[in-house]
């Protein structure tokens, strides 16, 4: 249910921008750069994973950190000349992350829907100008080594009763 819905959100949000204007483009950019982390912590509820939300936080935790950190020693003007936050995509950095997160943890069924949101954060925070290309690759690759350092796939344990021989036997067993 939950990766249904952030599926039609994210279609809906996408059909209506194709021939939008810039302010559109970025403000769907904008939407789906709040909505993918959100999201995606929310599967950890869903899923009743608190390790993996201990794995979010670290992930999410190191991608801001490092994407701020360079932010403020590159300096790099943005294409519109509106401040010198270019280099690497926030946005981008935080939506990769999270997809890379949902990856790894519960497969790439969940994540599917969070990497077509995540390239249009970065095409969209492209064509508002922005970033440069080299800004949203850069957040990209951030947020996804972040996520990609911290995150395990979850484990699944199963118990089953086997009777052998007339003795009931507990078994457990892990899925990797």
């Amino acid at each position: 249910m939950f990766k249904k819905n952030l599926l039609v959100i994210a279609f809906l949000l996408l059909s209506n921008t194709l021939y939008a204007n810039d302010k559109a483009v970025g403000l769907a950019g904008d939407i789906l750069a709040a909505l993918i982390p959100i999201g995606s912590y929310a599967g950890t509820f869903y899923m009743d994973d608190s390790k993996g939300r201990i794995a979010f936080y670290k992930s999410i935790g190191t991608t801001v950190a490092v994407t701020y950190a360079l932010k403020l020693s590159i300096n790099a003007p943005r294409p519109d000349k509106s401040n010198n936050n270019s280099f690497p995509s926030g946005h981008t950095s935080l939506t990769f992350s999270s997809a890379v997160f949902l990856h790894k943890r519960y497969g790439f069924k969940s994540a599917l829907p969070a990497y077509i949101g995540a390239a249009f954060v970065g095409y969209s925070r492209v064509y508002a100008k922005k970033h440069y290309t080299r800004d949203v690759i850069a957040g990209a690759a951030i947020g996804a080594l972040s996520s990609w350092f911290f995150t395990d796939k979850l484990k699944k344990i199963k118990l089953n009763a086997v009777v052998v021989n007339n003795y009931t036997t507990l078994l457990v067993t892990y899925k990797f």
